[in-house]
């Protein structure tokens, strides 16, 4: 199976995400928020003739519930024109993001073995991470470390990573630095720290969703552009 498809597999038709219910239907994969009010459609492989009814049946059935909706439209998606479509039907359309992957089996993965420094530390309780992952900290610390980094007692960086069971493959997040502090190297440290815990849980592949500031550092580490992603947005009714 090629990595894309392998990709799609784990991280889209069959993705584990904290609070939120998996429903397949014909040609998609919804994962409705359970805890908030923000779903996702993020899986898609429509035609022509169905595309415009499926969008309007999300539409439908996520206003019933009062939800924003996200609608992650990948480049490798059908139809070709599925972002057009959507911006058509109402959504707002995000900047585009790449989807970069690293092997850890691979020299570059081996690249980033050595020990980040000692400003980047792990954090398990959760009134030291984001508030948007507090609860998922809670509600499954096995499936996500957080990881800030410090100067002069301060913390200045934070990221977070998501490791799903019964997946190849794991993810990183976050990545924020505070603006006086950027160009010193905490955002690699805190992207080895990670890639490191990945390895020793034993995963093969780490990805990010990597927008325009971030991808070029991920690329000098070896990371590789798998795909694109483009979230498209519908507010909650009213």
């Amino acid at each position: 199976m090629r990595l894309i498809e392998l990709y799609d597999h784990a991280e889209r038709k069959h993705a584990v995400n904290v609070g939120m219910r998996r429903e397949a239907l014909p040609g998609l994969v919804r994962y409705v928020d359970l805890v908030g009010d923000s779903s996702t459609v993020l899986y898609s492989r429509l035609d022509e003739r169905s595309i415009d009814s499926a969008i309007e049946e999300q539409k439908t059935y996520f206003a019933k519930l009062g939800h924003e909706l996200e609608w992650k439209a990948y480049s490798h998606d059908t139809p070709p024109d599925l972002i057009d479509r959507l911006r058509t039907h109402g959504f707002l359309i995000d900047e585009r993001e790449a989807i970069v992957v690293l092997d850890l089996e691979s020299p570059q993965g081996a690249a980033l073995s050595e020990q980040p420094t000692p400003a980047v530390r792990q954090v398990s309780d959760p009134q030291q991470v984001p508030e948007r992952i507090r609860d998922e900290l809670r509600a499954s610390p096995g499936t996500l470390s957080v990881y800030i980094a410090e100067v002069d007692g301060l913390t200045v960086a934070h990221g977070w990573a998501r490791f799903p069971p019964e997946s190849r493959f794991a993810s990183l997040w976050g990545g924020e630095t505070l603006p006086q502090f950027r160009n010193r190297g905490l955002y690699t440290q805190l992207v080895r720290a990670r890639v490191q815990e990945a390895r020793a849980r034993g995963y093969r592949y780490v990805t990010v969703d990597a927008r325009s500031t971030s991808r070029p550092i991920l690329e000098r580490r070896g990371f590789q552009i798998l795909t694109w992603a483009t979230a498209c947005t519908l507010p909650p009714p009213g």
